[in-house]
């Protein structure tokens, strides 16, 4: 089987395309490139990641093509489309001669009103690439859970991963509104759900294992075994956990059901089928 990481970062600094990494967070404010994630990729038998935007820039993304180009474990690259840009149709079909480009993300987290995405030109927008069957990234907050049930509502046909399950309060340990509206998105058969992102939403000092099992136990009852996958969400993880820690938070919180076919679903089948790799 292969073992995939179905969601990483790369950057380098001096590209200036993050403005949300600053010398104020220094365990992130320097380049982390794929010669600083083998280490860990290798120990944990890990071949292929998926390398996921971090940045709003078609520039960015082009750079994480680049990069996929250079490196091996690199399996497909999730990129960013300006869907309010009249030529976003033009950066796609750009994006998608390359072989390594399996979708895009939408960043609803940083919108200062995530309303937008039910707005017209996304709803032309996602019913072209729902037809397409494209794979869309959505990067979510759990406040904003409810734009995203109204949008699959009118999209019934999106192909789409909730990213991080959709950063819960674990730290306070608050499960609603959150628990609902998952459970009411996830009855959509084409919705994926990443396990991932989940240390950063906890204390990032004194989290316990304990923490997550209820949140995990719930996508995974949600979701199911075959629309889950793991995503380290690598080099952000470091703010609260080292990469041995966040695979270890997800299998000592896996039921006890779990079989080795069903860890093979959720650690590399699943993203071969979502992202169509």
């Amino acid at each position: 089987m292969m073992r995939i990481d179905a969601h990483q970062h790369y950057w380098k600094i001096d590209r200036n395309d993050y403005g949300w990494i600053t010398p104020e967070v220094p365990v992130l404010y320097r380049d982390f490139l794929p010669e600083h994630l083998l280490p860990q990729l290798q120990k944990h038998n890990i071949e292929k990641t998926i390398l996921v935007q971090a940045a709003p820039t078609i520039e960015e993304s082009e750079f994480l093509l680049h990069l996929s180009e250079e490196d091996d474990t690199i399996a497909g690259v999730v990129g960013w489309l300006d869907l309010e840009d009249p030529l976003y149709l033009e950066h796609y079909s750009s994006f998608a001669k390359h072989p390594k480009f399996v979708g895009f993300r939408v960043m609803i987290q940083d919108m200062k009103d995530p309303n937008l995405i039910l707005t017209k030109p996304y709803q032309e927008a996602f019913a072209y690439f729902s037809e397409k069957n494209v794979p869309i990234d959505l990067l979510i907050t759990s406040d904003q859970l409810q734009v995203v049930v109204d949008l699959l509502d009118k999209q019934p046909k999106m192909r789409a991963v909730i990213d991080h399950i959709a950063k819960p309060n674990i730290k306070q340990g608050i499960m609603q509104p959150w628990k609902t509206q998952m459970e009411r998105i996830a009855n959509n058969p084409n919705i994926y759900c990443k396990l991932s992102g989940m240390v950063t939403e906890a204390n990032h000092h004194s989290w316990m294992l304990q923490d997550f099992r209820e949140y995990i136990t719930h996508i995974i009852d949600c979701f199911g075994i075959d629309r889950i996958m793991f995503g380290s969400d690598w080099p952000v993880c470091i703010l609260a956990g080292s990469y041995d820690e966040v695979l270890s938070i997800l299998e000592n919180n896996l039921p006890p059901y779990f079989t080795d076919l069903d860890k093979e679903k959720l650690f590399g089948l699943n993203a071969k089928t979502f992202y169509k790799i």
